[in-house]
């Protein structure tokens, strides 16, 4: 954690924060991972972040939730909610991210009625608190897995704390690309494409964007079909495709060939959305031991927002005067607080 806070204090980034980061953080505690451990874990990072100068835009993600057949396990993640809003609160940030459940048919239903009651008790339960909630489609949703989809949940639920996150990558892996066909694109992919953009542009409104999360992914040499390096057969191509392969915004020199310019275009432009850009990359780079990880790839990240900046003549909330933390008396920062 420190070394990667030091990267983003480098280049003047802000940062999703993971859940998966704060358990890290409290497992290292006595006591391990327990409540009042991820507790003092918010604290910890909270602090980091200051000394940095880093905000944390939004605590993520609160994975499969909507929709659980098991009512007891939902009532279980309503407590475990509660601990994610003093979480949230603890951070400094408002926001809780809401991906769209992966889980098996027979774990969740699909009767939209469930699963726009189960979103309205958190975004009620939140409201009080100031927590907003930002809803997304995942490409390989069991139920939602496109954005119009994902806007129909948002309009359903119809609570002004609720909105809707629309990532590029998501968007563009379900309506344009297919790792696993042999063009890696859908058929029609480009009118396809199209057309959802104009549905967007017409129908969303802007106020209702809560997050928007930019990330392209890479053509890969061979359809992600068995045999494949990054095939899983526990898992959807698009979803292993996700994990391995994306990519910053403007990286064709490696691979990124999805139509991330022209939805943002659609988002930016032409629906005037003003709020929070995410680079939300996971790729099998991450997985490197090399120390130099977390450095390359906020490089990477300013580049890329370098080139969106410039593409759509944003104005640049990047600093353009680092200023690095040691990492060595971060350390002892750390081991202090522990």
């Amino acid at each position: 954690m420190p070394e990667k806070l030091d990267q983003a204090a480098h280049y003047g980034l802000d940062i999703e924060l993971f859940y998966e980061d704060l358990e890290y953080v409290a497992k290292s505690l006595p006591g391990g991972l327990v409540p009042h451990n991820l507790l003092a874990a918010a604290n910890i990072v909270r602090a980091l972040c200051e000394q940095r100068k880093i905000t944390v835009v939004c605590l993520q993600p609160f994975m499969h939730y909507e929709g659980l057949r098991d009512r007891q396990k939902h009532a279980q993640r309503i407590e475990e909610m509660r601990l994610w809003i003093v979480l949230a609160k603890i951070l400094g940030t408002n926001l809780i991210s809401i991906p769209s459940t992966t889980m098996p048919e027979d774990q969740m239903t699909g009767d939209l009625d469930v699963i726009v009651d189960d979103l309205r008790e958190i975004a009620d339960l939140g409201a009080s608190h100031g927590i907003q909630y930002s809803y997304e489609s995942l490409a390989w949703g069991t139920y939602s897995d496109t954005w119009e989809q994902s806007w129909k949940v948002v309009q359903s639920v119809d609570r002004a704390n609720f909105g809707l996150c629309l990532d590029t990558f998501n968007m563009a892996a379900r309506t344009y690309a297919d790792p696993s066909a042999p063009t890696r694109r859908n058929p029609n992919a480009e009118a396809d494409m199209k057309a959802s953009l104009e549905r967007l542009v017409k129908t969303v409104d802007v106020r209702k964007i809560a997050f928007v999360q930019v990330v392209d992914a890479e053509y890969l040499a061979e359809p992600l079909q068995p045999g494949h390096p990054y095939y899983d057969a526990s898992q959807p191509a698009r979803m292993s495709w996700s994990r391995n392969c994306r990519l910053f915004y403007g990286e064709e020199e490696r691979g990124a060939y999805l139509p991330v310019k022209a939805i943002l275009k659609a988002i930016l432009i032409d629906l005037g959305y003003e709020g929070y850009v995410s680079a939300e990359l996971f790729n099998s780079s991450l997985t490197d031991a090399n120390p130099d990880v977390p450095a390359s790839h906020a490089q990477r990240a300013v580049v890329s927002w370098q080139k969106i900046v410039r593409d759509f003549q944003l104005s640049d909330g990047v600093s353009s005067e680092p200023a690095l933390v040691g990492a060595a008396a971060v350390q002892e920062q750390v081991r202090a607080q522990l």
